[in-house]
C-alpha cells in the first residue's frame, strides 16, 4: 500500500486543478487600480446607473482575468465598474480567493466602503462568479454590508458547496485529506458541502431583506454541481438557467463568467431591471 503522503498529494493537486477552471487561462495580470479603463476612481455614477458595480472575482482567479469580458461590457453601457482581489496566501502570486472566506468578506467589505467614498454613492450592485457570487453573502449577513449593497448577482455561484463533478465525495476515503485542505488552502475547504462555514453562511435561511438577489446558472456546471445547488431561496431572488434563455448555450463554469454575452445581457438586466429587454440567443450580438 502507498503511503498516505503520496496518496494525498495528487488528490489535493486534482482538487486544485479542478478549481483552477474557474478563471482563465492567461499570464496577464495587473495592478487593480491601474488598468484597462476600470477601476477609475475619478468615475461618477450617472443619473442612469447611480450605482457603482463591484465584481468579485472566483477562486484562483483575480481582478483582471476573470472580468477581461464583462467588465468592458459594463462599462461601455455607463457603470462605474471596480473590481478586486481577495483570499491571497502568503508567497502565492496571481491566483487569490484561496484564504478563509470570512476573511475574503471582511475585504470585501473594505473595498465597497473605498468604492462608496469614492463615487459618492450611498450603496452599489455587486456581480460575483463562482465563489465571488458566494462569499459575498457573508459580508450582507454577518459583516453589515445589507445597509450598503442593492443587489448580488451571482454568475455560477456555488452557494451551498462545490461538489466538483463528485470529486469531493471522494475526501473521507483518504483519511487526512479534508484536514490537508484546510491546512493548505481554506478557501477550498470553505467551499465543501456541509463545511461549518456553509452551515454558518445558510442557517436561517439564504438571503437578508433588502438585496435583490440573481442567481444565474448554467446545467453544464462541472464545478458548482449539483448546478441546482447553486439556486437561492427567499422572497427577492430570481433563479435563472442560461439554457432557459437560450437552449444552444453550452457554457460550463468558466465560460459562463469569462466570455459568454448572454449571460452578461442578462447581469445587465438584473442591474437595471426597470430597462431589461429579453435575454435570447441573439443577445449574444448585443
Amino acid at each position: 500500500m502507498l503511503p498516505w503522503k503520496r496518496v494525498l498529494r495528487p488528490l489535493t493537486a486534482l482538487l486544485l486543478s479542478a478549481a483552477a477552471i474557474a478563471l482563465p487561462a492567461t499570464a496577464a495580470h495587473a495592478d487593480t487600480a491601474t488598468h484597462s479603463g476600470w477601476n477609475d476612481y475619478s468615475c461618477k455614477p450617472s443619473a442612469a446607473h447611480p450605482r457603482p458595480v463591484v465584481l468579485v472575482h472566483g477562486t484562483l482567479g483575480n481582478s483582471v482575468d476573470n472580468w477581461l469580458g464583462l467588465a468592458p461590457y459594463l462599462e461601455a453601457r455607463g457603470y462605474c465598474v471596480f473590481s478586486l482581489d481577495y483570499g491571497q496566501l502568503p508567497g502565492v502570486p496571481v491566483f487569490y480567493g484561496l484564504g478563509p472566506i470570512d476573511r475574503s468578506a471582511a475585504q470585501l467589505a473594505s473595498f465597497v466602503d473605498q468604492v462608496r467614498s469614492a463615487t459618492g454613492a450611498a450603496k452599489v450592485d455587486l456581480v460575483g462568479h463562482s465563489q465571488g457570487g458566494m462569499m459575498p453573502r457573508y459580508y450582507l449577513k454577518f459583516l453589515g454590508g445589507a445597509a450598503k449593497v442593492n443587489a448580488l448577482v451571482g454568475i455560477a455561484p456555488d452557494n451551498h458547496g462545490a461538489t466538483i463533478s463528485g470529486l469531493t465525495n471522494l475526501l473521507p476515503y483518504f483519511p487526512g485529506a479534508t484536514d490537508l485542505v484546510k491546512a493548505t488552502t481554506p478557501g477550498l475547504a470553505d467551499q465543501i458541502p456541509g463545511s461549518a462555514f456553509l452551515t454558518k453562511l445558510n442557517a436561517g435561511g439564504d438571503t437578508v431583506p433588502g438585496v435583490h438577489y440573481t442567481v444565474i446558472a448554467t446545467r453544464y456546471d462541472e464545478v458548482a454541481t449539483p448546478w441546482r445547488s447553486q439556486y437561492l431561496s427567499g422572497s427577492d431572488v430570481r433563479n435563472v438557467l442560461l439554457q432557459d434563455l437560450c437552449p444552444l448555450d453550452l457554457s460550463e463554469h468558466v465560460l459562463a463568467g469569462l466570455s459568454d454575452r448572454i449571460v452578461f445581457h442578462e447581469v445587465a438586466n438584473s442591474l437595471d431591471p426597470a430597462h431589461a429587454g429579453t435575454t435570447t440567443c441573439a443577445s449574444v450580438l448585443s
